[in-house]
C-alpha cells in the first residue's frame, strides 16, 4: 500500500467532510498529462491506499504487458480509528491508514501503450474499485 515515508505530524485534524469546498471542482491535475487515456473523477470522496492499490492491480492486469501506467494521486492524509469495544473519550485513536481527498475533475490514473479498446476496458475495471464515479478521458 502507498504511505508516506515520513510525516511532520502523525495525526491530522479531521476537517469538515460534507462541505461545499470538497464539491468544488479541482483546479490541479485535471488534464491527461502523461498517457493517452485517463480516469477522471466526477464526484468527491476520500480514497484509501487500499483502494488505490486495488485499482492499480486491476489496471495492470487488464492493460497487458506493453501498457505504462501512471498513478496521479498519493495518499498522504492519515485517518485514525479507535480499537473495537473501546469507550468514548481518552483521546484520539491510532493511525489506521492513509487517504487522498479526491475532488471532482481530478485525473486519478493514466495509461499509455495499449490500444483504445484495451485502455478503456482497463480503466473501467479500475474505476469499479474506487468509491467515486469516474469517466474515461482521452488526451487531446
Amino acid at each position: 500500500m502507498l504511505a508516506p515515508k515520513k510525516a511532520k505530524y502523525r495525526k491530522w485534524q479531521s476537517g469538515r467532510r460534507g462541505t461545499k469546498r470538497l464539491n468544488t471542482p479541482e483546479t490541479r491535475g485535471v488534464t491527461v498529462a502523461f498517457g493517452s487515456h485517463g480516469l477522471k473523477a466526477l464526484t468527491q470522496a476520500r480514497v484509501t491506499s487500499n483502494q488505490i492499490e486495488a485499482a492499480r492491480r486491476a489496471l495492470t492486469r487488464a492493460g497487458g504487458k506493453s501498457a505504462k501506467i501512471w498513478i496521479r494521486i498519493f495518499p498522504d492524509r492519515p485517518f485514525t480509528r479507535k480499537a473495537a469495544e473501546v469507550g468514548m473519550g481518552s483521546g484520539k485513536g491510532d493511525v489506521a491508514g492513509y487517504v487522498f481527498d479526491v475532488r471532482p475533475g481530478r485525473v486519478l490514473f493514466e495509461i499509455d501503450g495499449a490500444t483504445d479498446a484495451v485502455a478503456r476496458e482497463a480503466l473501467r475495471k479500475a474505476g469499479t474499485k474506487l468509491p467515486i464515479t469516474a469517466r474515461i478521458v482521452v488526451r487531446n
